[in-house]
């Protein structure tokens, strides 16, 4: 066995992450890979609420920290016994994020390797049917007193890793030291091996729970580097936090470009409304023209919200855009305000005194001519909005990729061979994904487009 020493680290805290919560209690085993060569305990004045739940986990109450010492206070102690060491954690992103930030606080600056006892115990004992540290302790028949406490938690833990050291004949440790090695960063619960598999193309991911339920989506360029950089460094905020101690798998779709990814990324948070997400998750409101049929046969227009369930012949990003557009239109083809329901008073219809209108909301003007008009509009209107196609490179050398905006609204997207570029609409629709579309979508598609008109592929009805 080699002189490497280990200090085997165990802390309770007030909460789930360091840059807001404090140390109620820490214990330090000092290890020379043979014994326990040194030891330390403490209770901690953390000098903020210790939460209901923690208390009844742990035991300890704002009267048992009371009188203990401030962390500044057993800093230099604490910072005597880690440094050099190895510092040897159950999920050690989690202790070592708390013992590094209130050391770096109280000025004291620790740079120590890590040792994970999860993720070495799924290498060294695997299959077993948990890695939490009670179970695995279960498994292995660790005798675990005083549980949820620092002391007793990093005893269970020196044990399992002394089984772990005498157990290793592959040396995941040392692998695990290697100074070039990333695995220390990533979550416990995920493999290396896993996150080498993941393609460096553009791309969607998620991240899921130990329930399997998805708790964050990203979008990527690089799928790969991407969700590597989630774990580059040990952050002691909540929301890197939450990461590490809940992220137990990682699911990826490969998208042809980057833009199908943004696409993409923005329908699934939407979707899937994941916990951990907060961009794209605010109501995008879009406004549509629609047009129904009254009581009396007169066909009507009308400016509204969106919905899911009544198809706009029309799509406006505000409401006022709406009604001026609207307003335009009953003036170039003689339509009604009161119908097209621009006059909400029971006056007089302005548009009889202006002579826009020919009377139908007075019965003046029967409702076969007035259809007559309207439809006349709504022709026009879709005839102006294009059909079209971005092609562009697909997931692999033998595909193209292809967003399909219909009638001036984004469609769906698609994978096709490039001699088979459709050139009509129905071929589109038969080859390409439908998805739901949001102003931000709409916005993406076409500055795209714009900005790359070579591109584009006309689409005939």
């Amino acid at each position: 066995m080699d002189q490497k020493l280990y200090a085997i680290v165990d802390i309770e805290t007030t909460g789930g992450h360091a840059n807001a919560h404090g140390l109620t209690e820490i214990a330090i085993f000092i290890h020379d890979g043979e014994q326990i060569i040194d030891q330390y305990q403490t209770l901690i004045n953390p000098f903020q609420e210790i939460p209901i739940f923690i208390q009844s986990l742990t035991g300890i109450s704002a009267e048992m920290v009371a009188q203990a010492p401030a962390f500044e206070d057993v800093a230099p102690q604490i910072f005597a016994l880690l440094d050099q060491k190895i510092f040897v954690a159950h999920n050690v992103n989690f202790d070592y994020s708390f013992v590094h930030h209130h050391l770096k606080k109280a000025g004291y600056h620790l740079q120590s390797k890590k040792l994970c006892t999860v993720r070495l115990a799924r290498k060294i004992f695997p299959g077993l049917p948990s890695y939490s540290l009670g179970k695995l302790s279960r498994s292995l028949g660790i005798d675990t007193p005083n549980r949820h406490r620092a002391v007793g938690d990093a005893f269970a833990t020196t044990t399992l890793f002394k089984m772990m050291l005498d157990a290793d004949e592959h040396d995941y440790m040392g692998e695990a030291l290697k100074v070039k090695t990333k695995e220390q960063a990533l979550p416990p619960f995920i493999n290396r091996a896993d996150i080498e598999q993941i393609p460096r193309q553009p791309g969607v991911y998620y991240f899921k729970d130990k329930k399997g339920k998805i708790i964050y989506v990203g979008k990527a360029k690089n799928l790969y580097k991407r969700i590597i950089s989630h774990f580059a460094n040990n952050s002691p905020h909540r929301k890197k936090q939450s990461f590490l101690r809940e992220i137990r798998k990682i699911s990826h779709q490969v998208c042809g470009t980057e833009l199908q990814a943004l696409i993409l990324e923005n329908i699934e948070i939407k979707r899937l409304w994941p916990e951990q997400n907060s961009a794209s998750k605010s109501p995008e409101i879009r406004f549509g023209l629609y047009v129904y049929e009254d009581q009396t046969g007169y066909l009507r227009l009308g400016v509204g919200k969106k919905t899911k369930h009544v198809k706009p012949v029309y799509l406006f990003d505000s409401l006022s855009s709406g009604f001026i557009h609207l307003k335009s239109l009953c003036e170039q083809f003689n339509l009604c305000f009161k119908l097209s329901g621009l006059q909400k008073t029971a006056h007089h219809c302005t548009g009889v005194e202006e002579g826009i209108c020919f009377g139908a909301c007075e019965k003046n003007e029967d409702a076969t001519s007035y259809n007559l008009r309207v439809k006349q509009l709504l022709s026009e209107l879709t005839a102006d909005l294009p059909s079209y196609l971005i092609v562009d490179q697909g997931r692999n050398k033998l595909e193209k990729s292809g967003i399909l905006v219909y009638k001036g609204s984004f469609y769906g997207m698609g994978y096709f061979k490039e001699e088979h570029i459709p050139n009509n609409v129905a071929l589109a629709k038969a080859l390409f994904t439908p998805y739901p579309t949001y102003p931000y979508i709409e916005r993406l598609v076409a500055e795209y487009a714009t900005q790359f008109p070579a591109k584009k592929v006309w689409l005939t009805e």
